[in-house]
């Protein structure tokens, strides 16, 4: 059978600029992808580079996806490089779900973590986000003084019900010192904080695993992991805390679920602000990685990313989107 291959390319503005240790983000690029049958069913991929994350540049995804064939053989993804991962993740997303139909999959709000925004914003928005079932909330630190950043933490703790949970993202932006003392804080309010994500840079692996042994609240790995060459590295190195998987950006979905099978573990899918096409193959990995936990559960999904652009894409189906990219 002879597979129909199209791509169109999108841009989505941020609502507001977003700040982060790697500079200021104000527009998302990226690639979907269409594969149809000789029938006229329909698949959807998308590719969403990260190059400060170790991906591949927006336009390398693009100049190969401008050399692909628009007719394939077969279902199966081609060959790709390592040196283009999101490429890779996208294509072998693509071509898995034209074997088997997929159907959008709609997690109750709950099942997904909210990156809030930053500042005194950050208290004006939740109690909305609270009454529409989140429960799980992320804040980014490094990006002010640690006593300042701490104070607004302290207000917004002393609002959310006792039923919510903290993650903390530094970005690898902290030196030893401000990680202990981000440690320190997050033990006094440990059950509230879920865990500290990389608060050291990536080349102070050593360092974390001393931190990791010393404290109560848990860290997780993010920078660090950011590739699966690098996930497999640090198993090996011993880590036993938690592993943030921006699987989109780390090649082969297929071999980052065999990995996962075959050594279970504490894992968190997470976005790279990927639109809803995306976010469905994010959201089909977590369940099949959910069969590797003894309760067959899954942490809270780092997918709370749609309110931050200005657009209604979160609101639409993949050929809406496919639609309004034309």
């Amino acid at each position: 059978m002879t597979y129909h291959f199209e791509f169109r390319p999108y841009q989505r503005q941020f609502r507001q600029p977003l700040q982060t240790r790697y500079g200021s983000w104000t527009m998302r690029q990226g690639l979907i992808l269409k594969l149809t049958d000789p029938k006229g069913r329909s698949s959807f991929g998308e590719v969403a580079p990260l190059p400060w994350f170790g991906s591949e540049t927006y336009e390398q995804a693009l100049e190969f996806c401008t050399q692909m064939s628009a007719y394939w053989p077969g279902a199966d993804a081609p060959s790709i490089l390592s040196t283009l991962p999101a490429c890779q993740f996208g294509f072998e997303t693509l071509a898995a779900a034209a074997h088997w139909e997929p159907s959008p999959v709609v997690l109750p709000n709950q099942s997904c973590c909210m990156l809030l925004p930053p500042g005194p914003t950050t208290l004006a928005v939740w109690p909305d986000l609270w009454e529409r079932g989140f429960r799980v909330f992320k804040y980014k630190i490094g990006m002010a003084p640690v006593a300042a950043e701490m104070a607004h933490l302290e207000a917004l703790l002393g609002q959310l019900p006792l039923g919510a949970k903290l993650r903390l993202d530094a970005n690898g932006s902290l030196h030893e010192l401000a990680a202990r003392q981000w440690l320190d804080w997050c033990d006094r309010n440990g059950h509230r904080i879920e865990y500290l994500e990389q608060p050291l840079p990536v080349s102070e692996f050593n360092t974390l695993m001393r931190l990791s042994r010393r404290y109560h609240t848990p860290i997780a790995l993010d920078e660090s992991i950011a590739s699966l060459e690098q996930l497999k590295l640090h198993f090996r190195w011993g880590w036993d805390g938690i592993y943030v998987l921006k699987a989109s950006i780390m090649g082969s979905p297929q071999r980052l679920q065999h990995f996962c099978h075959s050594h279970p573990i504490d894992a968190v899918i997470s976005s790279v602000f990927e639109t809803t096409v995306g976010h469905q193959a994010l959201i089909h990995l977590a369940i099949d990685l959910a069969a590797t936990r003894p309760d067959g559960s899954f942490r809270a999904l780092g997918l709370g990313t749609q309110q931050w652009f200005k657009d209604d894409w979160g609101q639409l189906y993949w050929q809406q989107l496919w639609q309004r990219l034309s």
